[in-house]
């Protein structure tokens, strides 16, 4: 079942990518780069903190109307994804120190970190690619599993989950979320590309707002989770009636969880397709054998943690799944706080020297890391406080 929909689902969305009115050019990124650094520049030497506005707008144009709106953020996404989300990190630390209005040294250094790997992105599009066959399978099939991976995992573990549960027959309402999810993720693909945009939005506040609102519903069910992870919880749970201990708002929070993970993920799946079948408009075999690959592929993995999670202990099982849900959280929240800081929706405090780890949503900024290490002390200072109950009960 899970196979053929989303097959069906990555079909659509290079059906209605290869329409007239879904075509895109080729980006010139160098071009691009070139445009950001020349303004950039400009924008910086006639910096003045005590007018920041000026500047301020200019460098939030550049993300916004340049590097976004030309579509080179997106198609960075398919070169170089670490690239891409260093610009946007660095794009957010610029913004922001401009419109707190930080002594001119300060912005002139974090704009030449940001040049320096424009510049770097820019040697990207001057390396000619090989427009070959299985290049372009290749990149087809590494978008989705790179994009679809974290959904698919979280629809398997709660599936597994409700089936643990005795409540296969509540399985549909994932099914819905994801079911729900599908066309939203079409239509928001197809918006984030035209009218988002001509309506002046960026695209990255809407992925940061749906990012943030996915982590916080993930983070809401790991500790539903979690909560039936000790022994003596679960025999009492599970002892209980299914109808009562699964009850409707449960129900809609797992479905919504399912939704959201796979909406988050699919509406940043058909801006790459669409980037990539602007650039590899004579291989569209290609991209929908690449797309057929990696759907047998996250199938197989889907089917094989599946078969896995039904052999684990209990209490095993519902701990790994909590954890491995608010893991996912986590790193929505954090790539959530990033998109925000490079729209200049959130206040970005640079951290020189501080890792930076895309593909785990760290980014070098103090709101950045106070969030996710707040969510990461949360579940043990609420074990804590669980513990002191019981002693003092």
């Amino acid at each position: 079942m899970i196979p053929r929909r989303l097959l069906a689902f990555l079909l659509a969305v290079l059906a209605i990518l290869g329409t007239p009115s879904g075509a895109a050019a080729a980006i010139d990124g160098a071009a691009v780069a070139a445009e950001i650094s020349r303004r950039g520049d400009a924008a910086v030497a006639a910096y003045d903190p005590a007018n920041r506005l000026a500047t301020a707008s200019e460098l939030s144009s550049l993300y916004f109307a340049v590097f976004e709106g030309s579509g080179m953020e997106v198609d960075l996404g398919i070169r170089s994804p670490s690239l891409k989300n260093e610009l946007e990190v660095l794009f957010g630390v610029v913004n922001g120190q401009a419109m707190r209005g930080v002594a001119a040294a300060d912005l002139q250094s974090s704009w030449l970190a940001l040049r320096d790997r424009l510049n770097v992105a820019a040697a990207l599009y001057g390396t000619p690619e090989t427009d070959g066959f299985l290049p372009a399978l290749l990149k087809s099939a590494l978008i989705l599993i790179r994009e679809g991976v974290e959904a698919m995992l979280v629809v398997s573990a709660l599936t597994a989950y409700l089936r643990r549960a005795g409540a296969a027959d509540r399985v549909w309402v994932l099914y819905a979320g994801v079911g729900v999810a599908i066309p939203l993720s079409l239509l928001t693909g197809w918006a984030m590309t035209s009218a988002i945009r001509a309506a002046g939005a960026s695209r990255a506040v809407v992925e940061g707002a749906t990012m943030l609102l996915a982590a916080a519903v993930l983070f809401y069910v790991s500790f539903w989770l979690f909560s039936k992870s000790e022994s003596r919880r679960w025999q009492a749970w599970i002892a209980g009636r299914v109808d009562s201990a699964i009850s409707r708002g449960s129900l809609i929070a797992l479905g919504g969880a399912a939704c959201l993970a796979v909406y988050r993920e699919g509406a940043e799946t058909v801006l790459f397709y669409h980037a990539l079948l602007a650039s590899h408009a004579d291989h569209g075999g290609a991209i929908i054998a690449g797309i057929g690959l990696a759907s047998g592929l996250l199938a197989l993995v889907y089917l094989v943690l599946n078969r896995m999670a039904l052999r684990l202990p209990h209490a095993t099982f519902f701990a790994a799944t909590a954890v491995l849900v608010y893991g996912i959280g986590l790193v929505f929240l954090g790539q959530g706080i990033i998109e925000l800081q490079a729209a200049g929706r959130l206040a970005t405090t640079p951290l020189p020297g501080f890792p930076r780890v895309s593909w785990l949503g760290i980014g070098p900024s103090l709101q950045g890391v106070t969030a996710q290490g707040g969510m990461i002390l949360l579940p043990w200072l609420a074990w804590t406080w669980q513990r002191t109950r019981r002693r003092v009960s």
